[in-house]
């Protein structure tokens, strides 16, 4: 038997909105919501789907990692057309931008929640 992965979950203090920033950065709809829990769906549903479980203890990572500190366990990669463009789009939404950058092709923020992602180019 093969595993397909069926989707991602973001622990966050608040799903709602936490799922409203998400939706409006990737263009994705909204599948199910509850107080607990919220789901996007991609595109013509597919997958993955993007959820967001309610977890007050919440606390971000740090960037970049330093022993001692709450570690970054994953993050989403985000495939755009316009690095620059779509960089400053994120942040008016409510992302922000990371001091470090690791790569000149890649930009790394941060959600309103404090979970980083990153913008890419293709082949990059």
């Amino acid at each position: 038997m093969t595993a397909t992965l069926g989707g991602f979950v973001l622990g966050t203090p608040d799903p709602s909105a936490l799922a409203d920033f998400y939706r409006a950065l990737l263009g994705w709809e909204e599948a199910e919501r509850s107080p607990e829990w919220v789901r996007l769906a991609a595109p013509e549903g597919g997958r993955p789907s993007l959820s967001f479980q309610l977890e007050s203890d919440h606390t971000p990572p740090v960037w970049p990692q330093r022993a001692d500190s709450q570690q970054m366990q994953a993050h989403l990669d985000l495939q755009v057309a316009d690095l620059e463009g779509e960089t400053e789009r994120a942040c008016a939404l409510g992302a922000t931008l990371e001091e470090h950058q690791p790569q000149k092709d890649v930009r790394v923020l941060r959600d309103p929640h404090g979970h980083p992602f990153c913008l890419f180019l293709p082949g990059a």
